[in-house]
């Protein structure tokens, strides 16, 4: 009886701790996971360039993967569907090592520093996450770029999500990394509608989008940095994250300014499944919609590459042709801007980079102001 009253104890007790350090964690959880809302953000090393109306420039955006996707790696949240039947699925929770998310930064480095963008718009920079490996890109990036004007929009912060169980994601903080030859008027966070039930608030980001403003004489020059969502089912949140960019882009148009919105929109923009742009041996996935014109609010254009792709899907290392592809990186801009041209970066100094350090491409836009 004695033993029997030692044991319902001890397995009491391990109930009990269990749920005092689940409900701990779930804490710690809501408390990193807290949105951070609308705010200023301070710009660092503020150059005092100025933009000239009709003088040709250049923007870029890319998503650099947080330096994990190089052609092998697969994602553990993507899942995919072969054409014949066969179910898909990512394998990796974080980085495969720290050397890999060294080597695929710099090799975005290489790919910016070859561009030489007047203004560079970045997402998913990582500054010490599990992920990857505590590296921090946003130093490694904006220490090679130290004549640029930097502003930082945090938009993933989390504790550490033990999940998957194999490889686990760990603490993240990530954001949104504009830069500019240029003096940035100003800088704000504008925060952009997530689901926020539970648990699922824990494994999407902080969504938001990084606008800077320009003065051109009397008027401002508006770049917004967009990181929109992917995983939403039923589409419900990237309609209203739409709503809020149209309304700030007619709002800043009526005024007479320029915009521009550039990054990664989770959208096909070039309907690219449809007209059999890209080669694949996998079936359209779920997730991904389109997004054109006619989506958008009066005054503005998408504008984006379909002679190449700009991301492909993260359940299988990629292989071409194999892989699907499609094109969701771009700009959608005023049409008081007169576009030069705009083209998804694929080959550098005659070598084949399509996927090599990021699951995207990078895409550049070059344009005058009219």
């Amino acid at each position: 009886m004695r033993r029997l009253k030692l044991i319902l104890i001890i397995v009491l007790s391990t109930v009990l701790v269990i749920t005092i350090a689940g409900g701990i964690f779930v804490l710690t959880l809501n408390v990193k996971s807290k949105r951070i809302g609308n705010v200023d953000i301070e710009v660092k090393n503020d150059q005092d360039g100025e933009i000239e109306i009709g003088k040709e420039y250049t923007a870029l955006t890319y998503n650099i993967g947080f330096g994990a996707y190089d052609r092998d790696y697969s994602f553990f949240m993507d899942e995919g569907v072969m054409n014949d039947g066969t179910k898909t699925k990512g394998k990796y929770g974080k980085a495969v090592s720290k050397e890999n998310v060294l080597k695929n930064t710099n090799g975005s480095i290489e790919i910016l520093k070859s561009v030489n963008a007047d203004f560079m718009m970045l997402e998913e920079v990582d500054t010490k996450s599990t992920r990857s490996y505590k590296v921090n890109q946003y130093e490694m990036i904006t220490s090679t770029f130290n004549n640029y004007s930097i502003s930082y929009a945090s938009n993933f912060h989390s504790g550490y999500l033990p999940y998957p169980l194999n490889d686990m994601h760990g603490t993240v903080n990530s954001g949104l990394l504009t830069m500019s030859r240029f003096n940035m008027k100003e800088s704000k966070r504008i925060e952009l509608p997530v689901e926020t039930k539970f648990p699922t608030k824990f494994f999407d980001l902080d969504r938001c989008l990084n606008l800077i403003r320009y003065k051109v004489g009397e008027k401002d020059l508006v770049m917004i940095t967009a990181h929109l969502s992917a995983y939403d089912e039923g589409g419900v949140y990237r309609q209203k994250q739409l709503l809020l960019l149209n309304e700030l882009m007619s709002e800043e148009y009526s005024k007479g300014n320029y915009v521009i919105v550039g990054g990664d929109f989770n959208h096909d923009l070039v309907n690219s499944y449809e007209r059999g742009l890209f080669k694949s041996e996998q079936q359209l996935p779920e997730w991904l919609q389109i997004l054109n014109n006619d989506d958008l609010t009066s005054g503005f254009s998408i504008i984006a590459d379909d002679t190449s792709p700009s991301c492909r899907d993260a359940d299988i290392p990629y292989e071409r042709g194999v892989v699907f592809t499609s094109v969701v990186d771009g700009f959608i801009v005023s049409n008081n801007i007169d576009v030069k041209s705009v083209n998804n970066i694929v080959n550098l100094n005659g070598d084949d980079i399509s996927f090599m350090y990021s699951d995207h491409n990078a895409s550049v836009l070059k344009f005058c102001l009219k």
